[in-house]
């Protein structure tokens, strides 16, 4: 029987590895990668970047590098040998990449990014755009997917956080709807956390392995709601501001 619920979805799920589980059903997905795909993506936009190339793999990335494009690449944290560059969202507040295009290869965030692109519109999530983001979400009126890029295709925490906070806000309208266990815990990790976003994950696996990088500057930053005013979607293979 047919349900006679017209309101929206939204739902979260935990890591690309469970995309295939929902990728039908949603006509826009949210790439979230926390720490710090997205947040040096949102970064990078706020910056004034004109638009960036996000790739699955190093071969990829070193092609671009070879005909002459600003490409930043990183693996498991560190800035991969031969790059000028990582992830971290200071890279991409430097005023010479202004009006320019950038490309960039990660350990999840990226490849998250093109996996999701087979379900539908992608659009770019964080904390740092988080309200923002929630604006517009609640502007389009579709069904949202809430996707957490994860660590290596596991749970992790400030992605889920992020996507709770998302969750919480598009429920909060009325005219939104969410049915998945996945989602449930999603937003209430998101209430428990609100308060002290940082304080909350400071025992969190990824938070750790960073601040063992001695890049804790970066998770302060990436942890630090609304300071990226920007919505950065995927058109094709690139990301440019939603016009």
């Amino acid at each position: 029987m047919e349900s006679t619920d017209k309101r929206k979805k939204i739902e979260v799920c935990f890591s690309p590895y469970l995309f295939p589980l929902f990728k039908d059903e949603f006509d826009i997905v949210v790439v979230i990668d926390v720490l710090r795909a997205t947040s040096a993506i949102c970064a990078a936009f706020d910056n004034g970047v004109k638009e960036l190339i996000p790739v699955t793999s190093i071969e990829e990335a070193i092609e671009y590098k070879s005909k002459g494009y600003l490409v930043g690449a990183e693996r498991q944290g560190k800035i991969v040998d031969g790059f000028d560059f990582g992830n971290s969202p200071y890279s991409y507040r430097k005023p010479e990449l202004k009006g320019e295009t950038v490309v960039l290869s990660t350990t999840n965030g990226t490849k998250t990014i093109n996996i999701a692109k087979e379900a539908g519109q992608v659009v770019i999530g964080a904390l740092v755009n988080l309200d923002v983001l929630c604006e517009w979400l609640i502007e389009q009126d579709k069904n949202v997917l809430c996707l957490c890029s994860g660590w290596q295709n596991k749970f992790n925490l400030e992605d889920t956080i992020c996507a709770g906070g998302i969750l919480d806000q598009l429920l909060a309208t009325g005219n939104y709807r969410s049915e998945e266990d996945s989602s449930i815990a999603a937003k209430y990790l998101f209430l428990s956390a609100k308060d002290n976003i940082l304080g909350y994950l400071k025992a969190s696996s990824h938070r750790r392995r960073l601040k063992n990088l001695n890049l804790n500057e970066d998770i302060k930053y990436c942890l630090t709601a609304n300071t990226c005013p920007v919505i950065p979607v995927l058109k094709g293979d690139k990301i440019s501001l939603d016009a």
